[in-house]
């Protein structure tokens, strides 16, 4: 079988097909995020009965934890240093875990939501931003071991943590300027410290000090939902796709679909890789991008919510692609 590429040169990635060893019977209709551990083991974020499953490098199935512990909401996975850090927005809650799933303690408040005005199911309702947490979407950790959460969907503010878990402080408010947001919902700190923000419906990457000074914006995006930095500075982007009808903020309602898509940017914004397809239904392309990671390889998992945003929806049949690997070649 035929290997199918994307990029080239010293920047290319292989679709590595029936990778996933999933158990016989069990499904994962929605991946909300992926992240690895020191020795290469894929942890899947998934919501539906086995909420944490495990792979060796692979793809054969080591395991699963978190039954029965999570809401139908998690929403991302991030490890440091063999520590699993999970972000449950429906349970307003954002945890760590030893890699077999043992709650080591919580970053933050649990399961009380912070008063921002927000109406569920309405992301203009927002009317100021507020502690710790109402809906938060991700979570990254800092070269020095702070601690950076994506407060998201019911919040429009970005939590710093020092690595024991207390609050040393909290930026943005909601709207369009700089360092305000509309649905911060993916994060990633930088090897040299800047910290990447996924502003979702804001449809740009804003870029902050340590301490949340704005420093600038990237604007050559679509509806980013996740990014990653690898050891050599590349910023990955996962973004969502648009359908022909919905408002954007920037470009108000939309006359064509606009398919999910990857893409690769250098240190300073420039786009080095980009792919999507007009068919995101086809192996190697994006229906509901959600979440992803680099090993240490330079392998490239990519997580996504295919039933909520496209099979619910009637756009895609229940067998449509939710998890995928990519090869470093």
């Amino acid at each position: 079988m035929s290997t199918i590429t994307f990029g080239g040169g010293t920047l290319k990635f292989g679709l590595v097909q029936g990778w996933e060893q999933l158990p016989e019977g069990w499904t994962h209709p929605d991946v909300a995020g992926v992240a690895t551990d020191s020795e290469g083991n894929v942890y899947l974020l998934c919501r539906g009965e086995h909420p944490v499953i495990v792979y060796n490098r692979g793809g054969v199935f080591l395991g699963s934890w978190g039954e029965g512990r999570f809401t139908l909401r998690v929403h991302s996975i991030y490890i440091h240093n063999d520590v699993v850090y999970l972000v449950d927005d429906g349970a307003n809650s954002v945890g760590r875990y030893t890699l077999a799933g043992e709650l080591i303690d919580y970053i933050g408040p649990v399961g009380v939501a912070s008063a921002t005005g927000y109406v569920p199911g309405d992301l203009d309702s927002l009317t100021n931003g507020a502690g710790p947490y109402n809906r938060p979407t991700n979570v990254a950790v800092a070269p020095n071991n702070d601690i950076y959460v994506a407060d998201g969907y019911g919040n429009s503010r970005i939590h710093r943590f020092d690595s024991r878990g207390d609050l040393l402080g909290s930026w943005g408010e909601p709207g369009s300027g700089p360092g305000q947001f509309r649905v911060p919902h993916g994060i990633w700190v930088h090897p040299d410290e800047r910290v990447f923000v996924a502003d979702r419906q804001n449809e740009r990457l804003q870029i902050f000090s340590p301490t949340g000074e704005f420093l600038e914006q990237w604007d050559d995006v679509q509806r980013p939902q996740d990014l990653c930095i690898d050891a050599d500075g590349l910023v990955y982007v996962a973004e969502l796709s648009w359908r022909e009808g919905m408002h954007s903020w920037r470009d108000g309602i939309l006359r064509r679909n606009f398919p999910g898509r990857l893409s690769i940017f250098d240190p300073d914004g420039k786009v080095l890789l980009r792919w999507s397809d007009e068919d995101p239904y086809k192996d190697g392309y994006f229906i509901a991008p959600h979440g992803m990671c680099i090993d240490d390889e330079g392998s490239l998992y990519f997580a996504e919510v295919t039933n909520t945003v496209a099979v619910s929806e009637g756009w895609a049949g229940s067998d449509a692609h939710t998890f995928q690997k990519f090869a470093r070649l």
